[in-house]
Parts: structure tokens; C-alpha cells; sequence
């Protein structure tokens, strides 16, 4: 998957098809509620295994039952397919742990 930075327009169109997550400057953000400390563990153990395989890792924030994704391409400076994709696993993932 691409490594190049994404357009303002496919940034917006992007995020137009993430409707949970916030786009502020060069990142994406979701924070997630899950069903209890242990699910949203979980969650976490879970995307990190989709990161893993896509050699792209998110930024993490754990709080109780509070998870915040925050997704950039750090060796591009921005958002990039990379970031979109993970984006949309996370979705995919989250419904089982909430």
C-alpha cells in the first residue's frame, strides 16, 4: 500500500467514510468506549496484530475503559492509505469489544 501523502481532497473524502474518527491536522483520532478494561485490552491486542501485518502502528492511548487510535505515517509526515486502512480495520474490529 501506498506510502504517499494523501491530497486535502482524499483526505476529506477519506474521512467523509470514517464518520467516528477526527481529522486534525496531519492525524486521524478515535477514542473508543469498551465493554470493560479487559475488552478494550483486547481491542488493543487485536489491532495490534492487523498493525503488525501492515508494518503501520498506530499511537495508543489507554485509559480504563477509554481507548484512543491516533493514525499518521510518521516516515511520510502525514496521512497517508496506510492510515485510511487502519482506520476502517479499527471500525471493523471495535463492535466485538464494546
Amino acid at each position: 500500500m501506498s506510502t504517499e501523502l494523501l491530497t486535502e481532497s482524499e483526505i476529506a473524502e477519506a474521512v467523509a467514510t470514517l464518520p467516528d474518527w477526527t481529522c486534525t491536522g496531519s492525524t486521524l483520532t478515535r477514542t473508543l468506549e469498551a465493554g470493560s478494561f479487559l475488552s478494550g485490552i483486547e481491542l488493543v491486542g487485536a489491532v495490534a496484530e492487523v498493525a503488525e501485518a501492515a508494518d503501520h502502528h498506530p499511537d495508543i492511548d489507554i485509559r480504563w475503559r477509554k481507548i484512543t487510535f491516533a493514525l499518521s505515517t510518521h516516515s511520510a509526515g502525514g496521512l497517508t492509505r496506510l492510515d485510511v486502512s487502519l482506520a476502517h480495520e479499527i471500525d471493523r474490529l471495535a463492535p466485538r469489544f464494546s
